[in-house]
Protein backbone atom coordinates (compact mmCIF):
# COMPACT_ATOMS: atom_id res chain seq x y z
CA UNK A 1 0.00 0.00 0.00
CA UNK A 2 3.37 2.21 -0.02
CA UNK A 3 6.58 2.27 -1.14
CA UNK A 4 9.10 4.73 -2.17
CA UNK A 5 12.12 4.04 -4.35
CA UNK A 6 14.92 6.62 -4.53
CA UNK A 7 18.37 7.24 -5.64
CA UNK A 8 20.73 6.71 -2.37
CA UNK A 9 23.51 8.96 -3.81
CA UNK A 10 21.45 11.99 -4.33
CA UNK A 11 18.08 11.03 -2.66
CA UNK A 12 15.95 11.79 -5.92
CA UNK A 13 12.60 9.89 -5.54
CA UNK A 14 12.45 7.77 -8.70
CA UNK A 15 8.76 6.33 -7.58
CA UNK A 16 6.59 6.51 -4.86
CA UNK A 17 3.24 5.61 -3.84
CA UNK A 18 1.65 6.62 -0.39
CA UNK A 19 5.48 7.17 0.51
CA UNK A 20 4.19 9.66 3.33
CA UNK A 21 1.09 6.94 4.94
CA UNK A 22 2.03 5.91 8.42
CA UNK A 23 1.73 1.95 8.80
CA UNK A 24 3.31 -0.58 11.17
CA UNK A 25 6.80 -1.69 9.82
CA UNK A 26 7.37 -5.04 11.49
CA UNK A 27 11.07 -6.19 11.08
CA UNK A 28 12.16 -2.71 9.13
CA UNK A 29 11.94 -1.35 12.58
CA UNK A 30 15.54 -3.35 12.95
CA UNK A 31 16.85 -0.85 10.56
CA UNK A 32 16.79 1.93 13.28
CA UNK A 33 17.61 -0.89 15.30
CA UNK A 34 21.10 -1.89 13.53
CA UNK A 35 21.92 2.12 13.21
CA UNK A 36 21.32 2.94 16.97
CA UNK A 37 23.75 -0.01 17.91
CA UNK A 38 26.35 1.08 15.13
CA UNK A 39 26.27 4.17 16.22
CA UNK A 40 27.14 3.55 20.03
CA UNK A 41 29.96 1.44 18.50
CA UNK A 42 31.11 4.12 16.90
CA UNK A 43 30.91 6.82 19.64
CA UNK A 44 32.99 4.26 21.54
CA UNK A 45 30.13 3.64 24.07
CA UNK A 46 30.20 -0.09 23.17
CA UNK A 47 32.51 -2.19 21.04
CA UNK A 48 31.71 -5.22 18.49
CA UNK A 49 33.24 -7.88 20.96
CA UNK A 50 31.77 -6.58 23.74
CA UNK A 51 29.73 -9.59 25.58
CA UNK A 52 26.43 -9.40 25.76
CA UNK A 53 24.26 -10.95 28.40
CA UNK A 54 21.31 -12.84 26.85
CA UNK A 55 18.03 -11.79 29.36
CA UNK A 56 14.84 -14.02 30.10
CA UNK A 57 12.94 -11.38 27.62
CA UNK A 58 15.16 -11.57 25.07
CA UNK A 59 15.39 -15.00 24.70
CA UNK A 60 11.46 -15.58 25.12
CA UNK A 61 10.31 -13.19 22.33
CA UNK A 62 8.72 -14.72 19.40
CA UNK A 63 8.82 -14.58 15.76
CA UNK A 64 12.52 -14.54 14.22
CA UNK A 65 15.22 -15.83 15.98
CA UNK A 66 18.64 -15.77 16.15
CA UNK A 67 18.42 -19.31 18.88
CA UNK A 68 20.60 -17.13 21.26
CA UNK A 69 20.35 -18.90 24.82
CA UNK A 70 19.24 -17.13 27.77
CA UNK A 71 22.07 -16.94 30.57
CA UNK A 72 24.71 -16.75 27.58
CA UNK A 73 27.03 -14.04 26.80
CA UNK A 74 27.21 -13.21 22.79
CA UNK A 75 29.63 -10.74 20.79
CA UNK A 76 27.55 -7.18 20.09
CA UNK A 77 28.59 -7.61 16.62
CA UNK A 78 27.14 -11.71 16.59
CA UNK A 79 23.76 -9.84 18.03
CA UNK A 80 24.11 -7.24 15.05
CA UNK A 81 24.75 -9.70 12.34
CA UNK A 82 21.43 -11.30 13.80
CA UNK A 83 19.25 -8.56 13.61
CA UNK A 84 20.31 -7.46 10.02
CA UNK A 85 20.89 -11.09 8.38
CA UNK A 86 18.14 -13.30 10.33
CA UNK A 87 15.62 -10.71 11.60
CA UNK A 88 16.00 -11.91 15.04
CA UNK A 89 13.56 -10.43 17.64
CA UNK A 90 15.93 -12.10 20.51
CA UNK A 91 18.77 -10.36 19.12
CA UNK A 92 17.32 -6.72 18.94
CA UNK A 93 16.24 -7.42 22.41
CA UNK A 94 19.28 -8.12 23.90
CA UNK A 95 20.96 -5.38 22.11
CA UNK A 96 18.07 -2.82 23.09
CA UNK A 97 18.64 -3.66 26.63
CA UNK A 98 22.30 -4.08 26.54
CA UNK A 99 22.87 -0.47 24.95
CA UNK A 100 19.77 1.39 27.33
CA UNK A 101 18.99 -0.90 29.77
CA UNK A 102 15.60 -1.91 28.75
CA UNK A 103 13.64 -1.95 25.83
CA UNK A 104 11.36 0.78 26.66
CA UNK A 105 14.96 2.96 27.12
CA UNK A 106 15.78 2.15 24.05
CA UNK A 107 12.77 3.04 21.90
CA UNK A 108 13.21 6.33 23.54
CA UNK A 109 16.43 6.20 21.91
CA UNK A 110 15.24 5.37 18.55
CA UNK A 111 12.41 8.05 18.85
CA UNK A 112 15.09 10.73 19.38
CA UNK A 113 17.54 9.47 16.63
CA UNK A 114 14.35 9.29 14.42
CA UNK A 115 13.66 13.04 14.98
CA UNK A 116 17.56 13.69 14.63
CA UNK A 117 17.58 12.37 11.03
CA UNK A 118 14.56 14.22 10.04
CA UNK A 119 11.78 11.12 9.97
CA UNK A 120 8.65 13.19 11.31
CA UNK A 121 6.03 10.73 10.24
CA UNK A 122 8.00 8.12 12.86
CA UNK A 123 6.92 6.53 16.46
CA UNK A 124 9.12 3.32 17.86
CA UNK A 125 7.40 1.42 20.94
CA UNK A 126 10.00 -1.58 20.41
CA UNK A 127 13.01 -2.52 19.11
CA UNK A 128 11.40 -5.65 16.87
CA UNK A 129 9.05 -4.06 15.23
CA UNK A 130 6.75 -6.73 16.82
CA UNK A 131 3.02 -5.06 16.26
CA UNK A 132 2.13 -2.42 19.01
CA UNK A 133 -0.06 0.27 19.24
CA UNK A 134 2.00 3.51 18.44
CA UNK A 135 4.47 2.11 16.55
CA UNK A 136 4.39 2.98 12.83
CA UNK A 137 6.69 4.69 10.09
CA UNK A 138 6.79 5.75 6.59
CA UNK A 139 8.31 4.46 3.11
CA UNK A 140 9.67 8.07 3.11
CA UNK A 141 11.29 7.38 6.67
CA UNK A 142 12.50 4.48 6.09
CA UNK A 143 14.29 5.93 2.98
CA UNK A 144 16.14 8.72 5.44
CA UNK A 145 17.09 5.97 7.86
CA UNK A 146 18.52 3.93 4.37
CA UNK A 147 20.42 6.84 3.41
CA UNK A 148 21.78 7.35 6.66
CA UNK A 149 23.13 3.42 7.62
CA UNK A 150 25.03 3.62 4.00
CA UNK A 151 26.22 7.33 4.58
CA UNK A 152 26.69 7.02 8.75
CA UNK A 153 28.09 3.61 9.24
CA UNK A 154 29.66 2.53 6.06
CA UNK A 155 31.67 -0.17 8.21
CA UNK A 156 28.65 -2.35 8.85
CA UNK A 157 26.81 -1.73 5.56
CA UNK A 158 28.13 -5.05 3.86
CA UNK A 159 26.30 -7.13 6.96
CA UNK A 160 22.93 -5.82 4.82
CA UNK A 161 24.36 -7.88 1.48
CA UNK A 162 25.28 -11.39 3.35
CA UNK A 163 23.22 -13.77 2.47
CA UNK A 164 23.43 -16.14 5.53
CA UNK A 165 25.17 -16.48 9.10
CA UNK A 166 24.90 -19.02 11.11
CA UNK A 167 25.15 -18.79 14.90
CA UNK A 168 24.92 -21.60 17.64
CA UNK A 169 25.18 -24.52 14.18
CA UNK A 170 22.54 -23.09 12.92
CA UNK A 171 22.40 -20.89 9.30
CA UNK A 172 20.04 -18.85 8.38
CA UNK A 173 19.34 -17.42 4.99
CA UNK A 174 19.29 -13.33 4.58
CA UNK A 175 15.22 -12.71 4.62
CA UNK A 176 15.36 -9.96 2.25
CA UNK A 177 14.99 -11.45 -1.01
CA UNK A 178 16.19 -8.95 -3.39
CA UNK A 179 19.83 -10.30 -2.51
CA UNK A 180 18.30 -14.14 -4.11
CA UNK A 181 17.48 -12.81 -7.48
Amino acid sequence: TSYLLIDANSGAVLVENNADNPLPPASLTKMMTSYIVSQEIKRGQIAENDPVLVSEKAWRMGGSKMFIRVGNQVPVIDLLRGVIIQSGNDASIALAEHVAGSEDAFADLMNAQAQRLGMTNSHFVNATGWPAENHYTTAHDLAILARAIIRDFPEHYDLYAQKEFTYNGITQHNRNLLLWR
